[in-house]
């Protein structure tokens, strides 16, 4: 069972940037889907990005172009970058992973994911 441990979340004001970084206990690669989802307060789970085990990406359409998902193959790291940041975008970040390559391959599916982290919480103040 993975044990992930995101870090990275803080206070950044409307047009600035953070970096999530997520481990695993074990190597996070064996997974067929890793990636991050978010919940706003008040708000239910959105899947923001999804990387598979053929590198490619899913994101959803409010972070598009500003979100990019990425694996480190020597660190066993997922981040995810996050730019043009707006208060919109406050929320508790999760990572998660997947064993099942038969889940949808996109954003919304992270979600769904079997293995997630506690989470790190983003506020973007205005």
């Amino acid at each position: 069972q993975a044990q992930l441990v995101e870090s990275g979340g803080g206070s950044v004001q409307a047009g600035g940037s953070l970096t999530l970084s997520c481990t695993g206990s074990g190597s996070i690669d064996i997974y067929y889907y890793i990636g991050w989802f978010r919940q706003a307060p008040g708000k239910e789970r959105e899947g923001v990005a999804v990387f598979d085990a053929t590198h490619k990406t899913q994101y959803a359409h409010s972070v598009k172009g500003r979100f990019t998902i990425a694996f480190d193959n020597r660190r066993y790291t997922l981040y995810l970058q996050m730019h043009s940041l707006n208060p919109e975008d406050t929320a508790m970040y999760y990572c998660a992973a997947e064993p099942d390559p038969f889940l949808p391959f996109e954003a919304a599916s992270a979600t769904r994911f079997r293995y997630i982290g506690q989470g790190t919480l983003v506020n973007v103040s205005s």
